[in-house]
């Protein structure tokens, strides 16, 4: 589905955001992965090329919410590759904390990731595709940038400005053919929610009405799709990924 597309993945050590390099790379793309730590970024390539040595894919460690760095990222992926087709803002933190003890540098902090990265990005590679003819940008947003969550009020926050982000980036783009769509998942089953114990989980569970937490690579599909020539009339959208969950 995205043979001869060159992608690049935020996020894309663990969890959802491996899930989604894994999925492109076995359809075709060629890949650049970003993780924060040159350890986690090389991890992350020798489990891939163990899989298969053949995967064409490549790791970098920017501050994403730095635009020079991130233009010198994008500069030596057109070197390697030729292109970008496909941008992923998958990287972000979650935070936790209630309102009475949330402090103003931890709402900046989780703020500076989870949004200005994204628009720092996909400024970077609007610049690219708009001169390559167009591209596809996709973010990651969350179910609850729909529902709220009970604490940790700048996690949705900076969930509900990645889909503001994304649908008024759809409708700017959309003269330079450039796609602009997010995925919002529900309960994932990632290393954090694989450790939680079962009375934690089992309520959680019970909100779903599958019955069951999602997979990483069920959300990767979703990307998969939105990546691909399938969705070439779908921009704007937030596809929720999450089992009719509404809690």
């Amino acid at each position: 589905m995205l043979k001869g597309k060159v992608a690049i993945v935020t996020g894309g050590t663990r969890g959802i955001g491996y899930a989604i390099v894994k999925k492109y790379l076995e359809n075709g793309a060629k890949v650049a992965l970003c993780g924060t730590r040159e350890e986690t970024v090389n991890n992350a390539l020798n489990s891939l090329k163990e899989e298969n040595p053949s995967y064409e894919v490549s790791g970098f460690c920017p501050d994403i919410t730095k635009p020079e760095e991130v233009s010198k990222m994008f500069e030596k992926v057109i070197e390697k590759y030729g292109k970008v087709d496909i941008l992923v803002n998958n990287a972000g933190i979650s935070q936790r904390e209630d309102i009475y003890s949330y402090n103003v540098s931890d709402f900046e902090w989780i703020m500076d990731l989870n949004v200005n990265a994204v628009f720092v990005c996909s400024q970077a590679a609007a610049k690219v595709m708009k001169k390559q003819g167009g591209g596809v940008i996709i973010n990651t947003s969350s179910m609850v940038s729909i529902y709220g969550q009970p604490s940790g009020v700048g996690y949705p926050a900076s969930k509900f400005a990645v889909n503001g982000l994304t649908k008024s980036l759809a409708r700017e783009l959309a003269k330079d053919n450039i796609r602009v769509n997010a995925v919002a998942p529900g309960v994932t089953r990632t290393d954090m929610v694989a450790e939680l114990p079962a009375e934690v989980i089992k309520p959680v569970i019970a909100t779903i009405p599958l019955g069951r937490v999602g997979e990483p690579e069920e959300v990767a599909d979703a990307f998969l799709f939105l990546g691909s020539e399938m969705s070439s009339y779908i921009t704007g959208v937030i596809l929720s990924v999450d089992g009719a969950a509404r809690s």
